[in-house]
């Protein structure tokens, strides 16, 4: 059973965060909100060192730890269904991995409805390029919700490009949106208080841009999977994201890449970012196991 910590914050979602998101013209209405700065809070500033730097017009923050060198790598694409940006639950996790010794790299790619995957790609593309001699360690290449459906289509277009480019040694997706068209008919059973297929469904459309929404580079789970590296994926119970996490599991596991899932009894969407106690616990051992790779420990 979930913690009254996590009820307590599905009721709270399910008051605010849903309501925005009930109907296509309440996504449609969000799309055009004005958005938070994606700056890193003061507190963050003050625990680590931070660099901010500029790639195709888009920004990218550097996030070490303070006193000491890294020893791995991360680069980490935030979620907010592709029209919200970074924010300061995203960043406590990115602190997190920092503290435990990694260079979290943040790339702050351009939203919907402005902005599609058509832009996101050839800008991730340059990140890595730009920064591959600067990525101590083995890098893992993370992501949640809508960032981590991104990150599997980048891996996928990676994978492609063979040696040309360095690999990620490792993906780590949280709750990863897969599917942009959210297809599969076991959604229908999930009881997720913050998400709304309805609302999805038109900021996904936004996302691509008048492109095929089941091409992989928008709904990664239909994308070729053999040859990718090792993938942990983190869901819960009372996650929209869920079924289409199982089929990632099985799809992966039969294509012979080496696929884990850790799944939270009544857990919410995103739960390693929730200020809650099965969120804090999942974040440390994320955290841990990520700058714990044995590559890094002979670093």
């Amino acid at each position: 059973m979930s913690s009254i910590g996590t009820r307590v914050a599905g009721a709270y979602l399910r008051a605010t965060a849903r309501r925005r998101m009930t109907t296509p013209e309440r996504a449609r209405a969000r799309m055009i909100a004005e958005q938070a700065s994606p700056a890193p809070p003061a507190r963050l500033r003050r625990r680590h060192r931070i660099t901010e730097g500029e790639c195709g017009g888009f920004g990218v923050y550097t996030v070490d730890p303070r006193g000491r060198a890294p020893h791995c790598s991360v680069i980490y694409l935030h979620g907010g269904a592709y029209i919200g940006e970074i924010t300061a639950h995203h960043w406590r996790f990115v602190a997190r991995l920092a503290e435990r010794g990694a260079r979290v790299i943040v790339p702050i790619y351009g939203l919907a409805p402005r902005w599609t995957h058509r832009d996101a790609y050839p800008f991730l593309d340059g990140v890595l390029d730009r920064h591959t001699a600067d990525m101590p360690g083995p890098w893992t290449l993370m992501g949640d919700s809508a960032g981590g459906g991104l990150a599997l289509g980048w891996a996928q277009t990676l994978r492609d490009r063979g040696a040309d480019v360095r690999q990620p040694d490792r993906l780590v997706l949280l709750s990863p949106w897969l599917d942009l068209t959210i297809a599969n008919p076991e959604v229908a059973g999930i009881d997720d208080p913050w998400l709304v297929r309805d609302g999805l469904l038109e900021v996904g459309r936004a996302w691509a841009g008048g492109d095929d929404p089941t091409d992989p580079r928008l709904s990664p789970l239909f994308g070729e999977l053999a040859g990718l590296p090792g993938i942990d994926l983190h869901a819960g119970t009372r996650d929209l994201s869920y079924p289409d996490c199982v089929l990632l599991r099985d799809r992966a596991a039969a294509a012979g890449v080496p696929v884990g899932l850790t799944v939270v009894d009544g857990g919410l969407h995103v739960t390693p970012l929730l200020p809650v106690r099965e969120g804090r616990t999942a974040a440390a051992q994320i955290a841990g196991q990520v700058c714990a790779h044995p590559a890094a420990r002979q670093s």
